[in-house]
């Protein structure tokens, strides 16, 4: 291992304690002047050509720990270590797309094909195709100024322009030297820059981030850049989360949930039709059966907006439970980076987690074995302040070319036995502004999407109220609160009911309740099996949303709870066939008129 001043230093493996791993660098007093935290190094058994990549966690005195992110058998006192030099980092160039990478960004259906599906320890694959050739088209002239994220020129990749620019690092101006233009590999050189010191540089298509940096702090601090303040929604097309429990664009929102609430399913409607451009989905710590089915699936869903394959703009990263806790817990990191570098394009990202619980308990898990002072249930005491710094790097960014570009992101918790009071749920909740929590309850019913309407909650419906009211209809966030506060009535009405029965109620408690569980059936729910209801796009929620809300606010005349319950029945049935109709549809008319002559029939007259 060698020094800044080229000095060499011996450094060896002292002490193994599963995936964590103590190095001693000797004749050094303070290993700090040598290591740097989160400085990737390499664990070299003896007898073997393997690398095992680590990472340097802590550093106290002439020794220092080290997570590895791989299985650590075989490792022994004694064995080499060798230094890179660098941070855990992100290779970001043309070729991500469609990609299925491991924690590392390791490029998994190209390690299956080199080395079969059961991996080897140690390899190292380039995250991007290195003989792929991509057509670059200068932006800029020789002798053009620029700075850390400019853009340089572009390449196509997909349907998507991919945006080449200064490396994000560069502290200060440089001059273009030269530039050229044509079909290259994404490492030959396509420019050369001179800094202010005169310093000269060759320029790739591709460049390296650290994953535990937020990437546009430096364009921030220099105001290249300019954050946000999230001023419109992110359209789901679901009704319920719409509607009742928006997103922002470049918001921040989570899904706890019970095993078996759907969270797999609501996240994969979620990516299909959201507004957005890029999906990226991170199977963090699931279950291999799950990432399977997620790999598997993902490259056969039909992408709603252009016909094609859905993975044309998706990314996928997976970490398996099987797979060593400090990979899993790198997973989250990787993740979010490639979506802060699409971000800066002027591309609006979608970031799905599933589950921050598994990479809280690797935390849990890394912790523990550095003898840390444990917090509540065992977490680190810190487990607080990661998790808000993972939710803080999403946003909306106005990048350096005056495009605007979001990161939202969206964390599935999966607290144990459904307890929201669990640290990883408490901590989530306290740092994202819309909460979704799924219900075991309304699953079981098979009320879908499970998420309980009474238990949910966004800070985006009034942060949002003023884009409601000009892109949806005046007054729309003061409907929604009344039709949020209906529902809670009626819920109070059925707990009564439990207790007394029907008998218990009054008739026009009685019809309030069954309005209640109206609102429930026809607009809450929503059938992802049938291929006009799956989706709801804004302008036919607000057409629903609008014809509900005057069915429930109508004041009805019955005579007893016989004639409420049939009336109601009926009317949901009618309502329900209403959504199954498209817009073009003959029959969407047809129960539209059905719908409003049979209200009339039992409403009182306005006098």
């Amino acid at each position: 291992m060698e020094s800044e001043s080229g000095q060499r230093f011996n450094c060896r493996v002292v002490a193994v304690q599963e995936g964590l791993v103590t190095i001693e660098v000797e004749e050094v007093a303070d290993a700090a002047a040598v290591l740097t935290k989160n400085e990737v190094v390499l664990i070299c058994p003896r007898g073997t050509d393997q690398k095992l990549r680590a990472e340097v966690l802590r550093i106290r005195g002439h020794t220092a720990e080290a997570q590895v992110f791989e299985e650590t058998k075989g490792v022994a006192v004694g064995d080499p270590v060798e230094q890179t030099g660098t941070l855990l980092s992100a290779a970001l160039g043309p070729g991500l797309l469609g990609q299925v990478y491991d924690g590392l960004q390791s490029p998994l259906e190209t390690v299956a094909a080199e080395h079969g599906f059961f991996l080897p320890k140690g390899i190292d694959v380039p995250p991007l195709d290195l003989k792929a050739k991509w057509g670059f088209a200068p932006k800029v002239r020789t002798g053009a100024k620029l700075k850390a994220g400019d853009v340089v020129g572009t390449v196509q990749e997909g349907r998507y322009t991919h945006k080449i620019m200064v490396p994000f690092a560069e502290p200060g101006y440089v001059d273009v030297d030269w530039i050229q233009q044509g079909d290259f590999t994404i490492d030959t050189p396509i420019a050369r820059i001179r800094d202010e010191r005169g310093r000269e540089r060759e320029l790739t298509m591709v460049q390296r981030w650290p994953v535990r940096k937020a990437l546009p702090d430096n364009l921030l601090t220099r105001r290249s850049s300019e954050r946000l303040y999230p001023t419109e929604l992110m359209v789901t097309t679901q009704r319920l989360i719409d509607t009742f429990f928006p997103i922002a664009r470049g918001g921040t929102a989570c899904i706890p949930g019970p095993f078996g609430a759907g969270k797999t399913v609501l996240q994969n409607l979620i990516s299909r039709y959201s507004s957005v451009d890029i999906v990226i989905v991170v199977a963090c710590g699931e279950r291999a059966g799950e990432v399977v089915e997620t790999i598997a699936e993902f490259p056969h869903l039909t992408d709603p907006k252009t016909g094609g394959p859905l993975m044309d703009r998706t990314i996928i990263i997976c970490n398996t439970s099987s797979m060593p806790v400090a990979a899993r817990e790198a997973s989250i990191y990787m993740g979010i980076t490639l979506g802060e570098y699409y971000r800066q394009m002027g591309y609006d990202t979608l970031l799905l987690a599933d589950s921050t619980s598994r990479w809280a308990q690797a935390m849990r898990e890394t912790s523990g074995r550095m003898e840390e002072i444990p917090g509540e249930e065992a977490f680190p005491a810190y487990l607080d302040s990661s998790i808000k710094s993972v939710y803080e790097r999403a946003g909306l960014i106005k990048t350096n070319d005056g495009s605007v570009g979001a990161l939202t992101m969206i964390g599935t918790v999966s607290p144990a036995g459904g307890n929201f009071e669990e640290p990883v749920t408490q901590s989530t909740l306290a740092t994202v502004r819309s909460f979704l929590g799924l219900s075991a309850d309304r699953a079981y019913k098979r009320f879908y999407p499970a998420v309980d309407p009474l238990r949910s909650w966004s800070r985006y419906r009034e942060q949002l109220a003023d884009w409601f009211d000009s892109e949806v209809s005046k007054g729309w966030t003061d409907q929604v609160q009344e039709m949020t506060d209906l529902l809670h009535r009626g819920d109070s009405i059925q707990q009564m009911m439990q207790v007394t029965g029907e008998e218990g109620v009054t008739v026009p408690d009685y019809v309030i309740y069954q309005k209640a569980l109206l609102v429930d059936m026809v607009y809450l729910q929503q059938d992802a099996f049938d291929e006009v209801d799956v989706s709801a796009p804004l302008e036919r929620q607000k057409h629903c949303f609008g014809f509900l809300y005057d069915l429930v606010t109508r004041e009805y005349k019955f005579e007893n709870k016989e004639q409420v319950r049939d009336y109601f029945l009926r009317l949901t049935g009618l309502f329900k066939n209403f959504n199954y109709s498209s817009e073009d549809s003959p029959d969407r008319a047809k129960y539209l008129k059905q719908m409003e002559e049979f209200a009339d029939s039992v409403t009182v007259a306005v006098q």
